[in-house]
């Protein structure tokens, strides 16, 4: 399954996705920067762990979706730049990613791997689902 395929499908299937590309994110503040804007997080995220776990959890502020996925890319840099960060960052999604199983509205997310310099959407798409515009909060 090429890339476009896969966020047609997603699409399709009325998934919302988006791409988190931590490229030169090397910190925390860096890190949640990044969450914010690429997650279209709400005005009212705190940047910090806490805040994003908040957000993560309560998804009263998007748009309604089946399900979501955020592919992290270019995230070797971060992990190693921040090993303590990079586990906290990975704990705070696992715990969020738990919190939705069952639901009926599942949150995934994938880290992207390969090339760390690639500069594409790894779902080949402009993100979000198709009723809901691009790239929202998963």
């Amino acid at each position: 399954m090429s890339d476009g395929t896969l966020a047609a499908a997603l699409a399709a299937g009325g998934w919302a996705h988006t791409g988190l590309d931590l490229r030169d994110v090397t910190d925390k503040p860096a890190f949640l920067d990044r969450c914010a804007s690429a997650l279209h997080l709400p005005d009212w995220f705190g940047h910090n762990w806490d805040a994003l776990a908040d957000c993560l959890t309560d998804l009263s502020w998007a748009p309604p979706a089946r399900g979501r996925l955020i592919v992290l890319s270019n995230w070797q840099g971060f992990a190693g730049a921040a090993p303590h960060d990079w586990s906290t960052a990975l704990e705070v999604f696992s715990d969020a990613v738990g919190h939705w199983n069952g639901t009926g509205t599942p949150l995934r997310v994938v880290l992207a791997l390969g090339d760390p310099e690639h500069t594409g959407d790894p779902l080949g798409g402009t993100g979000g689902t198709s009723e809901d515009g691009p790239d929202q909060p998963g």
